[in-house]
């Protein structure tokens, strides 16, 4: 189990990093693109109108899309996530845990009906004509499911996005409802902290 965890903590972090990155570069791309075919310059303009990026905002929504419902994910097990307790904290400490375990859980069911339903949404949209395709099985008049606009990709793959991440979302809720029951303590983040710094001993001068 803690190999598991450990390769999904690595792979949330790179894959995340790399759309972020790629989204990015791809805006800035696109741009600078665009603004190099309004200039009037010889040879430069014309090879830049001879490049097709109309795909590009498609990419970065769908780009975007998935860095959210992984970064929910990220979320969920660093402790980013705003949360109003409030009202939980004027109970005593065996009831506030109590609500805490709850609200975990309800997490967990919540994500876990949205990954369900997302699921069988994917897989009626194109993924069960893709899988019978690829195992060489007949599919009949199976509908092979809509394509996007721009990128011509099976929509099935794009929103796989919502069972993959809310699965995700779904174990990490679990994950951290199994550790508050057995140790007490929730992941906290302190969005104060900015990293690479480090704060100066009390009593030194900054300059």
């Amino acid at each position: 189990m803690n190999l598991l965890n450990r390769f999904l903590n690595r792979f949330e972090e790179i894959f995340i990093s790399f759309l972020m990155a790629g989204a990015t570069l791809l805006i800035f791309t696109a741009v600078v693109h665009r603004y190099l075919c309004g200039l009037p310059i010889p040879y430069v303009q014309d090879f830049m109108l001879s490049l097709n990026f109309s795909w590009s905002q498609e990419l970065c929504i769908i780009m975007f899309v998935w860095m959210a419902k992984f970064g929910a994910a990220y979320g969920v097990r660093t402790g980013i996530h705003v949360g109003v307790d409030v009202l939980v904290k004027q109970f005593d400490q065996k009831k506030r845990n109590l609500f805490i375990l709850f609200s975990l859980m309800a997490g967990a069911f919540f994500t876990g009906c949205i990954a369900t339903l997302g699921a069988h949404f994917v897989w009626q949209n194109g993924a069960h004509h893709a899988w019978l395709e690829l195992t060489h099985q007949p599919f009949g008049i199976l509908p092979e499911g809509p394509t996007t606009p721009d990128l011509e990709w099976p929509t099935w793959m794009v929103y796989s996005a919502i069972p993959l991440g809310s699965g995700l979302m779904c174990y990490r809720f679990l994950q951290n409802a199994w550790s508050f029951y057995h140790t007490g303590s929730l992941p906290s983040y302190n969005h104060a902290h900015v990293e690479g710094l480090h704060e100066a001993p009390s009593g030194t001068k900054v300059h």
